[in-house]
């Protein structure tokens, strides 16, 4: 049977009071990681770090998801309160070390640093919903989780140019420290739980294949996109087979290790794993789709940035207010049918782009990137209460972290897979048609394919929504 995790009645009397402390802590991860990235060139400037500046938006992403699996066993085993508050003590100091950071090599490491931090707090973040609140309301808790991070991303650039302006560079950093410590306090006071350490080992050489193989991967699929490495890169493909061959280790040591890190019976749950793949589908798509429309707005339409960031808003906006409704359809409907139609929707918005032209008005793009964002507002808390729901109890932190691992891999790998069409295609024209690859025609005319690959990466993880195991025959 699917241990559901049920919590009688009232147990939790103040879970919405526990659900703005997890709230924060996913604003604070995901701030810190839309608010750097305004701030590089003037980092540049300020620290002479030339093209080294990129390692400090690097270094938090592949810490934050090369981690996320060992924050998840490591809450299985002593507990998620201890993970949660160690994770804002450790992002707290991780900021404080990067405000004072004197050169861009600090900067980077102390990065690296917030990273655990935020790791911690993803991990374990949506163990705690799904803990304290019941099925029945853990759709909704997760919708508004969902509303956070839109925001998060939506007003990270917004209040980094306004803290740029008026204090700096560092103030972006700074600001996470008084913040930090209040968040630290109200967690110890208000989250359940304490150190529950149950009587199993932690699996350190499957910890550390993971993440070797886990970092190497996802540096191969940052570097393969950009023009100074590309695909054909020595060290690129290095990356990439160092990588994977690590985590192929990784997966035969599991199946050997007394105490694995990655519990295979959790992909048992049909649910579960229908839920992690759809997951990584439309999170690939989202990455995709977040490279080439900066590129069709700035390079062919000639948009100045801030229009164009301007008009990328709409996708977050529609996703701050429709995850909550998608929430609470699916406690009451049910996830499997919110889901599916989310999807269904999002891929009909990813086919109304596949018409993109040389002349489109802003309009245009703002119409069909809202469709997007309603469908997947629909898809995301659904989904992630469906996976959550199929995890037994006692693997919840694995299933958590490896459900926001299949995310972050999804938006990464959408990046190659995007610059792997486009490119290919506008080559492809260019040359049939004796034209300049970056022509305008060529661009878009590659661009139609990508997403041609997108609408079909949608509708699969549909597919995959809409199966549904009955808990009688789950294992």
């Amino acid at each position: 049977m699917t241990d559901t995790g049920k919590i009688p009645e009232n147990k939790y009397k103040n879970k919405w009071l526990i659900l703005a402390n997890v709230s924060f802590g996913v604003l604070m991860a995901t701030l810190d990681g839309s608010i750097v990235n305004i701030a590089l060139p003037t980092i540049k400037t300020e620290l002479q770090a030339g093209s080294a500046v990129q390692w400090i938006v690097i270094s938090y992403f592949l810490t934050t998801t090369s981690t996320l699996l060992i924050m998840g066993r490591i809450s299985d085993i002593i507990g998620t309160k201890p993970v949660y508050v160690s994770g804002f003590a450790v992002f707290t100091i991780g900021s404080l070390l990067c405000g004072i950071a004197p050169g861009i090599w600090y900067l980077t490491a102390f990065r690296v640093i917030q990273g655990l931090g935020a790791s911690m707090l993803f991990a374990v973040g949506p163990v705690i919903i799904a803990n304290v609140f019941e099925p029945k309301d853990r759709g909704k808790a997760l919708g508004l989780i969902g509303t956070i991070v839109a925001a998060g991303n939506s007003l990270g650039p917004v209040l980094g140019g306004i803290l740029l302006g008026s204090l700096g560079w560092k103030s972006i950093f700074f600001v996470n420290v008084p913040l930090g410590i209040i968040a630290v306090v109200f967690t110890l006071r208000n989250i359940p739980g304490g150190a529950e350490r149950k009587k199993e080992y932690f699996d350190y050489p499957g910890a550390l294949l993971f993440l070797a193989g886990a970092i190497l991967f996802l540096v191969g699929l940052y570097l393969g996109p950009l023009d100074d490495f590309g695909w054909s890169n020595k060290y690129v493909i290095m990356y990439l087979i160092g990588g994977g061959v690590l985590l192929s280790f990784f997966f035969i040591w599991q199946k050997k290790a007394p105490v694995p890190m990655l519990n295979f019976t959790l992909f048992k749950r049909r649910n579960y794993s229908y839920s992690i793949i759809s997951a990584w589908l439309a999170f690939t798509s989202t990455g995709a789709n977040f490279f080439i429309l900066p590129f069709y707005l700035q390079q062919i339409l000639n948009y100045p940035p801030e229009k164009a960031g301007f008009i990328l808003l709409a996708g977050p906006a529609t996703l701050s207010v429709i995850a909550p409704i998608g929430g609470f359809l699916s406690d009451k409907i049910g996830p499997r049918f919110i889901a599916t139609i989310g999807l269904i929707i999002t891929a009909t918005g990813y086919f109304s782009f596949t018409f993109i032209a040389e002349n489109w008005d802003w309009h245009q793009i703002v119409w069909r990137s809202a469709l997007i964002s309603l469908g997947f507002g629909l898809f995301q808390s659904p989904n992630s209460s469906r996976a959550l729901n199929s995890a037994p109890a006692h693997l919840r932190g694995v299933g958590s972290s490896m459900l926001a691992f299949m995310r972050n891999l999804g938006l990464l790998m959408g990046v190659s897979i995007a610059a792997a069409i486009w490119y290919s295609f506008r080559k492809k024209i260019a040359y049939s048609a004796g034209i300049e690859e970056l022509s305008h025609h060529a661009q878009v005319y590659g661009m139609h394919f990508v997403y041609y690959a997108l609408t079909l990466f949608v509708l699969s993880a549909a597919v995959l929504s809409y199966l549904n195991i009955p808990e009688s025959e789950e294992n």
